[in-house]
């Protein structure tokens, strides 16, 4: 697969994406990259720690976050990519967006090399639409409702068979719009499911493998971890370096985080735990 300028061999790689927030209330890190030497210095250390992707976001879709206006949300992401695609050519950039305007800007405006929309679609009616027509790789993640809903939307039959078919669906709907680019699908740990529902989607992961499609985990800092330790986003470092090496080895190809240098690490590791026990 093709991101940009570069080169993706997911049967063979995992990969990282490092998370750039400008927003004022995203749940690690809000307000922490609103200045735009504080987004640039974090991009520059995202990068020299390994990352191979940039996702950049302007709204936060924590659960309970408050609404943000389409204005405000390509403000946000305007000031940002303005000056870190001048500055960070060679980087593959995503933008974490549900909305099909924001998507159709960021490309037309910037080249932006990947849309991350955290609603499948389901939000914003045109969003399929306008991603077959920009032609750049989508990331289609499971949820329901919105930020401020769909944490009360948490009843399945099965989990993992309903978010198979959820996925089905949706690819069919994206292809049927005319979509001939890359799908990367993401399980949206933490969007619509209870702590339990979020460690036996984990444990089943590699059964998404079934769509031979890469599979990105979004699992960093989150309250699947907070919970179980009894600790804040900030302190929940550790335990997120356990749950990516776990995404690992059931077939994660894309962990997207904040703390780039531990998940290149635990990569590592992982990489060389799998080709030594092939060996034996």
């Amino acid at each position: 697969m093709k991101i940009g300028h570069k080169d993706f061999n997911f049967q063979e790689n995992a990969y990282i994406m490092g998370i750039l927030n400008v927003t004022p209330d995203s749940f690690s890190d809000g307000g922490q990259y609103l200045q735009l030497d504080d987004a640039l210095r974090r991009v520059e250390e995202l990068i020299s720690e390994g990352a191979d992707i940039i996702d950049i976001g302007g709204y936060s879709t924590r659960p309970g976050a408050a609404h943000v206006s389409e204005d405000d949300e390509w403000q946000r992401i305007d000031f940002a990519l303005n000056t870190i695609c001048k500055n960070y050519p060679d980087i593959p950039i995503s933008v974490d967006t549900f909305r099909s305007e924001i998507a159709y800007k960021s490309v037309k405006t910037y080249g932006i090399d990947i849309i991350n929309d955290i609603s499948g679609g389901s939000i914003d009616e045109k969003m399929f639409d306008t991603v077959a027509r920009l032609g750049v790789p989508y990331i289609l993640m499971h949820t329901r409702g919105t930020p401020s809903t769909m944490m009360n939307m948490t009843d399945y039959d099965d989990i993992v068979s309903d978010i198979l078919k959820y996925f089905a669906q949706k690819i069919s709907l994206l292809r049927s719009a005319g979509f001939k680019s890359d799908i990367i699908i993401d399980l949206g740990f933490g969007f619509a499911k209870t702590l339990e529902q979020n460690y036996s989607l984990l444990a089943a992961q590699k059964v998404f493998e079934c769509f031979e499609l890469p599979i990105l985990t979004g699992i960093s800092r989150k309250s699947m971890i907070n919970k179980v330790l009894g600790m804040t986003p900030q302190e929940a470092l550790n335990g997120t370096t356990v749950l990516n090496t776990l995404a690992l080895l059931n077939g994660a190809n894309i962990l997207r985080v904040h703390d780039v240098k531990e998940a290149v690490e635990a990569m590592k590791l992982v990489d060389f735990y799998k080709k030594s026990t092939l060996g034996d």
